[in-house]
């Protein structure tokens, strides 16, 4: 009897941890719509306002002069954003907080895989290795979803852009969502499980770098190539003949560059910003937003 009654109680726990998560994020989601978030830390008009200024300097210095304003697939990347930051993001919140829950309950905390304390360091160096941390946790799990077959049938959604532009950074399977997540915890659990005050900093930095990443400018930042992304290399990400050879993918990097370089995963051929993306068999993939986000569950017959 008593196992039983905890059972319930421990159910009750999660359904309330669930549906808190899930309300709090629909009312933090409605508040920052309606401006009634402080700016900066109102990452939908945030998202708004770099996506709006990217895609106006790609109009203005474009790279590829002949690909179209409003590109191929430009709506459905722009709902790909929104839904992967925002839509997504409510309904997993509550899975998120049961998990929170369930953990506690196993004894694991914030702390426990800590390293580090970086709390009593000064703010920029706080950023600083709260950036390179979450960065490389990033680049490894981007690596992981190129090495292993199951995890790049889910990765496929992001490599079926045939145009690249800046709403592209954020067209992936929502299961990616399930891979980064806990992994990036992990980065945070390093560091003691603090994220820096001003944490957001870090995340509008990443966004920006993303989209001008998948954007149709030409940017390589100089002597900074080997610390930052750029979109010259990041295309080579997306390309879709690989090196012979090579059949898992080059130039990971999210937002630094240097991982790539330090792993001998770099590679910038020429920047003519003219080679085909996509991968091999990407005219049978599915065309639409319910057909990309069901793939990948069963795995394709071999013919």
């Amino acid at each position: 009897m008593d196992k039983l009654f905890t059972y319930f109680a421990n159910m009750e726990r999660y359904l309330t941890a669930f549906t808190d998560g899930f309300l709090n994020m629909v009312d933090y989601t409605w508040r920052s719509i309606l401006f009634e978030v402080p700016f900066y830390t109102n990452f939908f008009w945030g998202l708004t306002a770099i996506s709006l200024a990217v895609w106006l300097l790609e109009i203005v210095f474009p790279w590829r002069k002949n690909q179209a304003i409003i590109r191929k697939d430009f709506w459905l990347d722009t709902f790909y954003m929104y839904f992967n930051f925002f839509i997504f993001a409510i309904v997993i919140t509550g899975v998120y907080d049961i998990l929170g829950v369930l953990f506690s309950d196993l004894g694991i905390t914030a702390k426990s895989l800590a390293i580090m304390d970086i709390s009593a360091w000064p703010m920029w160096v706080q950023l600083l290795v709260f950036f390179i941390i979450i960065d490389f946790v990033q680049w490894f799990t981007h690596v992981l979803l190129h090495r292993y077959e199951f995890l790049w049938r889910f990765h496929k959604v992001h490599h079926s852009v045939k145009e690249m532009g800046f709403a592209a950074h954020l067209r992936y399977h929502w299961m990616e969502n399930i891979f980064y997540k806990p992994l990036k915890t992990f980065g945070v659990m390093i560091l003691g499980g603090f994220e820096p005050s001003q944490a957001y900093i870090v995340h509008f930095v990443a966004i920006a770098i993303g989209h001008l990443n998948h954007a149709n400018i030409k940017i390589t930042w100089g002597p900074l190539r080997y610390i930052f992304n750029n979109p010259v290399m990041h295309l080579y990400h997306h390309v879709k003949a690989l090196p012979e050879g090579n059949t898992r993918g080059v130039n990971f990097g999210i937002s630094l560059s240097l991982w790539d370089y330090i792993f001998k995963t770099n590679y910038i051929p020429e920047d003519s910003g003219t080679v085909e993306i996509g991968f091999p068999g990407d005219e049978k993939f599915p065309k639409g937003f319910w057909g990309q986000i069901t793939y990948g569950f069963v795995k394709p017959k071999k013919k």
